[in-house]
């Protein structure tokens, strides 16, 4: 013998769309992908953002077509143009970065070096109690998807040279520069 099967009324599909509909806000929210461009005195940026904060900030060489912005990305354009113009020296950004433990650990010991210093990698796997672990320090800092507010263009060399960059040595020594950070002379890449 079969079991009673109910069929479906409107009543009940409404019911159980009202049950979905809080999720499917969360997922739809969570899967949106902005996008939006600020042109510096260093080149083209690439905002990207989820709907719970940035994912990437990176120099990118042209405008795409395509954009599409919220109050993320409004809000990170305003917050970089304002550290551009010298009246901004920390970001209120919410982020949403993407990456290993490890990686997110470094990111972490990025934010705390403040406006107008600069760290080395030894420094930052001390901060981690891992020093042996500059090379996977350096590693994670060249992979930072969130270039200047994430910012890995203080890491220095432990001489105080300076050392590579992902979007090229002369942004990062402007970057320096402009936070007045003083870098000796002799440069490589580490």
């Amino acid at each position: 013998m079969r079991p009673h099967l109910e069929a479906p009324t409107l009543g009940n599909i409404a019911q159980e769309l009202l049950f979905l509909e809080e999720p499917l806000k969360f997922f739809m929210v969570n899967a949106m992908s902005y996008i939006d461009y600020l042109k510096t005195p260093i080149g083209i940026i690439e905002i990207q953002a989820s709907g719970q904060g940035v994912t990437q900030v990176v120099f990118n060489d042209s405008v795409n077509t395509g954009i599409s912005t919220s109050k993320i990305t409004d809000q990170c354009k305003q917050e970089l143009r304002e550290y551009f113009e010298g009246k901004r020296k920390q970001f209120d950004l919410p982020l949403d970065t993407k990456g290993t433990d490890f990686q997110k650990s470094i990111w972490d010991c990025l934010h705390h070096i403040p406006f107008g210093c600069s760290a080395s990698y030894s420094d930052l796997a001390h901060q981690i109690n891992n020093p042996k672990a500059v090379r996977a320090v350096g590693a994670a800092n060249g992979r930072n998807p969130i270039a200047i507010i994430v910012p890995c263009h203080r890491v220095i060399g432990l001489n105080g040279s300076l050392t590579g960059y992902a979007w090229g040595l002369h942004r990062k020594q402007w970057l320096l520069k402009h936070e007045a950070i003083f870098i000796s002379t002799p440069t490589h890449k580490d």
